[in-house]
């Protein structure tokens, strides 16, 4: 975390950075919440701005897919290396937090940006007084005491670490928290917003820059008025008394003394655009200091190294070898290519369900007689296809797998990088307690395939329930699978030895999503993705 500017209570582009000596002198009583503000402290680096005119999305009917993806977000060992940015926002009651950070969000023109609001963590009120006096505006929601801060830490601990979060959706109309939670996941910069932002020391920890929202109360009283009639059932006489009675005395002895550790104070907030575009440029500057590389690492590593013992090739049957012999052949037509690609998927799903656990049980036949037999263990079988190749490998688990849930993930390779990047992801809910089957047609160097285990543990998935299923594998991807995740089962029908310059397996089987869909390979393809590059 880069360090606040160094000055003291001095406008700057249009917004504030405050020193030590910044603030208002009622700080004093909240002196025990956070640490001191240091002295001498060097000022941030700036770069330019990279904003563009349109937002980095393709809508489509059922998908919304990053046309600019997620880079890596951890390192050849597939242990994250680069936590993401979080950006805190604090001020008073509808001084315009969210408003200026979704200008931030859209300014910045990198996808991946979450936002979460305070306000999805006020604690649960089982007592009936509270209920009442909720109901009456007889509440103050403006105390710290009225946030759960447990959860606030924990969640935006385990987001900034890279992880999937369930945030509680607060109803404001009934005072409580809904049955349903959502899910967020994959942030490169998080973007948290509340009115006790900077209110606990644990909180502050977590933020990477502090952002206050300063306007004026007059303009977030009729804010407040309309805010609260119209989106959330008020009437008029009882938000003015919750304002007088809590909302501003709360302002004046909690929020605004945390003007003081702001890192930038925003004057006028979303009017301000010279504010928003200096914090634009802050933060991509960051965010180019966290960029790896880590296909090339893979590529020098693991080299001469034997097979892992938890690689799992089909046996190389006369059959096998006859049905790659077909598909391999550059002459083989597209009818015969997808007929034996989908009789070998068969088989090697077959194979991979056999190495899953199973424990003994007794049935009894329709003769009356008892059979020692065998049934799956687990709770539940779960495929995730790695698009565009491996949705071909669907159909075959869908065939031998009754009821079996189906997720997608779409890697693609940045053409500029050289470097896999994640566009988009839809897993089943409770992922975490299946057996996974990870499906991939081919994997050269293992990039794509470590980016997509690298989601399913960030999604709570143990690694030895993850079950890498490809056609064909080069040794190097599969030394770089098992050397950053020792537990994943690795299952293919052949092993090749070689990957070119180009990081196409050799002697492999060309593009397998262009043979098989019968479209033209673009001239810089990998055997990692079958998916267009961006």
């Amino acid at each position: 975390m880069s360090s606040p500017p160094a000055f003291s209570s001095v406008r700057i582009s249009g917004c504030w950075a405050l020193g030590p000596d910044g603030g208002n002198s009622s700080a004093e009583s909240l002196d025990r919440l956070y640490p001191a503000v240091g002295s001498s402290k060097p000022p941030r680096k700036r770069t330019t701005s990279q904003c563009k005119s349109e937002p980095p999305l393709l809508r489509t009917s059922k998908r919304t897919i990053y046309t600019a993806g997620r880079p890596p977000w951890y390192n050849e060992h597939g242990t994250q290396s680069k936590e993401a940015f979080v950006i805190g926002l604090g001020g008073g009651s509808a001084s315009g937090k969210t408003t200026v950070a979704t200008m931030i969000i859209e300014a910045l023109d990198v996808p991946w940006v979450v936002l979460l609001s305070m306000d999805s963590f006020y604690k649960v009120r089982t007592c009936i007084q509270q209920q009442e006096q909720a109901a009456s505006n007889d509440f103050n929601f403006d105390h710290p005491d009225a946030f759960d801060f447990d959860l606030i830490i924990a969640t935006l601990k385990k987001l900034k670490q890279g992880k999937s979060v369930k945030i509680p959706i607060y109803d404001f109309t009934t005072h409580s928290r809904k049955k349903e939670w959502k899910t967020l996941y994959g942030a490169n910069v998080i973007i948290f917003e509340g009115i006790m932002a900077f209110a606990d020391k644990e909180l502050l920890k977590l933020l990477d820059l502090k952002i206050f929202v300063d306007t004026d109360s007059d303009i977030r009283l009729v804010r407040r008025l309309r805010r609260d009639i119209s989106e959330r059932g008020r009437d008029i006489e009882g938000v003015i008394k919750q304002y007088n009675k809590f909302v501003k005395p709360a302002f004046d002895q909690y929020i605004q003394p945390t003007m003081r550790l702001a890192d930038i104070v925003v004057p006028r907030g979303s009017g301000n655009t010279v504010a928003i575009d200096l914090i634009v440029q802050h933060v991509h500057s960051q965010l180019e200091e966290r960029e790896l590389s880590v296909r090339a690492a893979l590529a020098s590593a693991h080299q001469c190294h034997p097979l892992p013992q938890t690689l799992s090739v089909l046996k190389s049957t006369p059959q096998v070898r006859g049905m790659h012999t077909i598909i391999r052949n550059k002459e083989t037509s597209r009818d015969e290519f997808i007929f034996y690609s989908k009789r070998l998927m068969r088989l090697l799903i077959e194979h991979a369900l056999s190495l899953l656990p199973f424990q003994s049980c007794t049935v009894q036949t329709p003769q009356g007689q008892d059979y020692e037999g065998r049934t799956y263990s687990g709770k539940q079988i779960t495929g995730v296809s790695i698009l565009r190749a491996g949705e071909t490998m669907e159909p075959a688990l869908r065939a031998v797998c009754k009821d079996v849930r189906i997720g997608t993930i779409l890697i693609q390779t940045n053409c500029n990088t050289g470097e896999p990047e994640l566009h988009y992801l839809r897993l089943p809910k409770d992922i975490s307690e299946d057996h996974v089957i990870l499906m991939d047609c081919t994997v050269s160097t293992g990039a794509a395939a470590m980016m997509a285990v690298r989601v399913l543990l960030d999604h709570d998935v143990p690694e030895d329930k993850i079950f890498l299923l490809s056609l064909l594998m080069a040794e190097m991807g599969v030394h770089s699978v098992a050397y950053a995740f020792p537990r994943v089962k690795i299952i293919t029908t052949a092993v090749d030895k070689k990957v070119n310059d180009l990081f196409r397996i050799i002697p492999g089987i060309g593009n397998f999503g262009d043979r098989y869909f019968g479209t033209d390979a673009p001239p810089d393809w990998s055997d990692d993705e079958d998916a267009l590059s961006t």
